[in-house]
């Protein structure tokens, strides 16, 4: 790894800006207020407090990681990321604001149920899958006690919106639909970029 830059968010969450000389293709979104050369081009690692990482290892390996130095590596036919281990800290943790909650994974919709399939050999015991309307997901936690999610990539938040005008409006799922009195009121607004961009 180059060169990085650690910092804790307002809520103390540790985080890290690394230089990285990585194959994959850069993955970073455009925005007009950004250079290209000064934007985020991936999500390079996820770090998990473990105590015993090794108890992991079955599923790790069932899911088709590849064991690295200092914990994993999950790499797809475009992506790759690392899954890394550090010591727990004294004081037991409490899950609130400013913490992560899952880490998540992708899969095709072709895929997912295989992916259900090889969690449960490796040991876990993952939800149902669950129709999100814009994508499927299930759950399962690892040995460390991090919960993950293989999500699919679709079918996508075009299913309800054209490309051309998507995110220019709130669309919810249809199992939400009934909500929107309740959950429009306490959004905060956002600029369009489309329309600050011309």
């Amino acid at each position: 790894m180059g060169e990085s830059l650690r910092f804790a968010d307002p809520e103390g969450l540790d985080h890290e800006l690394a230089v990285v000389d990585v194959a994959d293709e850069p993955l970073s979104a455009e925005h007009p207020e950004v250079p290209s050369e000064l934007a985020l081009q991936g999500f390079h690692a996820v770090c998990a407090y473990a105590a015993e990482p090794a108890d992991s290892s079955a599923l790790l390996e069932a899911l088709r990681f590849a064991r690295i130095e200092g914990g994993w590596e999950a790499r797809g036919a475009m992506r790759g990321g690392l899954y890394l281990y550090d010591e727990p800290p004294a004081q037991r943790s409490r899950q609130g604001a400013g913490s992560v909650h899952h880490v998540a994974w992708a899969a095709t919709i072709e895929e997912h149920t295989a992916w259900r399939e090889q969690a449960i050999a490796g040991g876990a015991e993952p939800t149902p899958v669950i129709d999100r309307f814009y994508f499927r997901s299930i759950y399962f936690r690892e040995p460390s006690g991090v919960l993950f999610e293989i999500a699919t990539l679709g079918p996508g938040f075009t299913v309800d919106e054209p490309l051309e005008s998507l995110g220019e409006k709130l669309s919810l799922p249809p199992d939400y639909e009934h909500l929107r009195d309740e959950v429009e009121p306490n959004l905060r607004p956002v600029v369009n970029p489309r329309t600050t961009a011309r």
